[in-house]
């Protein structure tokens, strides 16, 4: 892509109304674009780095199993009577009385729907177990929507729903997932702890993956030798406390919850009578798990725990470019259709612009690799690392064969 055909508009100020880093850095970059109080629209960069972050959701979720749906965002209040929390979901449910006179909700979560669909789908044993999920737009009433993408009212999530015959083949499948969570985020260049706590209104207790940073709004326990993690909204424990499953001290810490991870067991299923046939032709309630990732809040994420004073530093998982191409001779063309025949992810700063702009532009965008093309560099190209404050000189056969990696 060439920056002169590029809709990347840069701002030199933060605006008066980022209220986090990521929402200050992701406006000024170009990557998102505020509507409203928690709603934001994501810039041709910001969707580029939704869409890799989704692909390795999606990735890691059909290798356990998973199969991708669709649901609606526009939810009949009869469904979710069926379960109570038409009532009881009202103050996070965004609900309202259409042109018929009938009364909609927006989704903030999906197991009604889910449920509803299963139940008319599953007859016998034979059909479980299934995992079923979705990315899709959440709408939620947050009456405290700030911190950019961490806290909003309308955003992209991941939602899994797993159905089972027995609380043994669940038990077996949480695992699973819990497990290629820790791969999502390994690969999203996030550590993240597996941490205990409630599950509001979906379940009564979860595991979250939570990564830490002190402007999370979660406090955690933890231990500093073994996995012992808990939320204080369920904490036994206190800081400076010996953990009960070791000898380690127990560490406090704030973080972000990323993703969730629900045992369900009958909640859903029983009240709205979702149920199997088994072996001996019983009526059995089948049992359900539920899995969560938000996808726009891990972004966020992203951005409170990588960047400096310059500007954001992305994984090479899910940067929007492999590399960006700085031409300081008006000669670079040539290069430029190299790497992009190479296969190479290029963001080719063709501006007319001093060479300063170009170079604070391309940290601020957080690109992992600069090049740049100049009168200094002769027939060789400067590559440099964002992470790192040094550059060297390489031919571009050795960068097409580096990069292309």
């Amino acid at each position: 892509m060439k920056y002169t055909q590029s809709f990347i508009k840069t701002l030199k100020e933060v605006p008066a109304d980022a209220d986090s880093i990521n929402a200050s850095y992701l406006e000024r970059a170009g990557f998102i674009e505020k509507q409203m109080a928690g709603v934001y629209a994501l810039l041709p960069l910001g969707f580029k780095v939704y869409k890799k972050i989704e692909s390795i959701i999606r990735e890691e979720m059909n290798a356990i199993g998973g199969q991708e749906l669709l649901m609606n965002i526009l939810q009949p209040k009869e469904l979710w009577d069926e379960t109570g929390r038409w009532a009881e979901g009202k103050d996070v449910m965004y609900q309202f009385k259409d042109a018929r006179d009938q009364q909609i909700g927006l989704g903030w979560t999906h197991e009604e729907q889910i449920v509803d669909i299963v139940r008319k789908k599953i007859q016998s044993y034979k059909d479980l177990p299934q995992a079923l999920y979705q990315i899709h737009s959440k709408f939620r009433n947050e009456p405290r929507a700030k911190s950019g993408l961490l806290r909003g009212r309308e955003f992209m999530m991941k939602d899994l729903y797993s159905f089972h015959a027995d609380e043994a083949d669940f038990n077996r499948f949480y695992e699973e997932v819990k497990q290629a969570y820790l791969k999502i985020f390994k690969r999203l260049g996030l550590e993240v702890r597996v941490v205990a706590a409630s599950g509001g209104l979906i379940a009564k207790y979860s595991h979250e993956f939570q990564v830490f940073t002190e402007v999370g709004e979660d406090t955690i326990f933890y231990c500093e030798k073994c996995d012992f993690a808990q939320n204080k909204e369920i904490a036994e424990v206190k800081e400076g406390d010996k953990c009960p499953n070791c000898d380690g001290e127990i560490k406090m810490a704030h973080g972000i919850e990323l993703g969730n991870i629900f045992s369900l067991k009958s909640k859903y299923s029983e009240p709205m009578k979702a149920t199997y046939a088994d072996k001996n032709g019983a009526k059995k309630v089948i049992i359900m798990g539920c899995y969560g990732i938000g996808i726009t809040r891990t972004m966020g994420a992203l951005v409170e725990v990588s960047h400096d004073d310059f500007g954001l530093i992305w994984p090479e998982s899910v940067a929007p470019y492999r590399a960006v191409l700085i031409d300081l001779t008006g000669k670079a063309d040539s290069i430029y259709e190299k790497l992009v025949q190479a296969g190479i992810e290029m963001l080719y700063d063709d501006r007319a612009v001093p060479a300063g702009v170009k170079f604070s532009d391309a940290d601020l965008l957080g690109i992992p690799y600069r090049l740049v093309v100049s009168e200094k560099t002769g027939d060789q190209i400067e590559i440099k690392k964002r992470t790192e404050k040094e550059s060297h000189l390489d031919n571009i056969d050795n960068i097409i064969k580096n990069l292309g990696q």
